[in-house]
């Protein structure tokens, strides 16, 4: 029996990308080794009863809230700060990162009192989306482009001055 399992393993791993399986028995090995080390999973995908984003007002300053997200990092929360501290209405607005190794965000926002801090949130956060997809959507037109231009230069045989935007017949990426 022993030997039968040996052999199902050693074409599993044959099976295997060699990188894929070096990589998968790394973070295996150093998650064995230490528990304390969050498997990789838990630094983005949230657990059941978890909530992606909570509020607390803060009680010493006049329209002033709290918000707590977790399984994010810098890259949320400086850009949210970034685009509140733009938005009309809102006088403050700045975000922590309370240790390196927790995935979580602290973003304090204070409004002049004609919106909640919460709606500065949600209509920040509206805008950013907004603006993101319509960037994806230039992103796919360009790349599209692109690609029909990359066709037709590829059918049309080579020939005629080096073909591409650049001086040296680059294609310019």
């Amino acid at each position: 029996m022993r030997s039968t399992n040996a052999r199902h393993d050693d074409n599993v791993q044959t099976g295997l990308d060699s990188s894929v399986a070096a990589i998968f028995w790394c973070l295996s090995k150093e998650e064995s080794a230490n528990p304390a080390i969050l498997y990789r999973f838990e630094l983005f995908v949230l657990q059941d009863g978890e909530k992606k984003i909570s509020e607390k007002v803060v009680s010493g300053m006049s329209n002033c809230s709290d918000f707590l997200l977790l399984k994010e990092d810098h890259t949320l929360g400086n850009l949210l700060s970034v685009y509140l501290k733009m938005a009309p209405h809102v006088l403050m607005a700045g975000y922590k990162i309370g240790h390196p190794n927790v995935p979580e965000v602290l973003i304090r926002v204070q409004t002049d009192g004609s919106v909640t801090p919460r709606e500065a949130l949600v209509t920040v956060c509206k805008q950013l989306v907004a603006m993101y997809g319509q960037l994806g959507r230039e992103f796919q037109k360009e790349l599209a482009l692109r690609q029909y231009a990359d066709q037709g230069e590829n059918a049309g045989g080579g020939g005629g001055g080096g073909g591409g935007g650049g001086p040296s017949g680059q294609n310019g990426f």
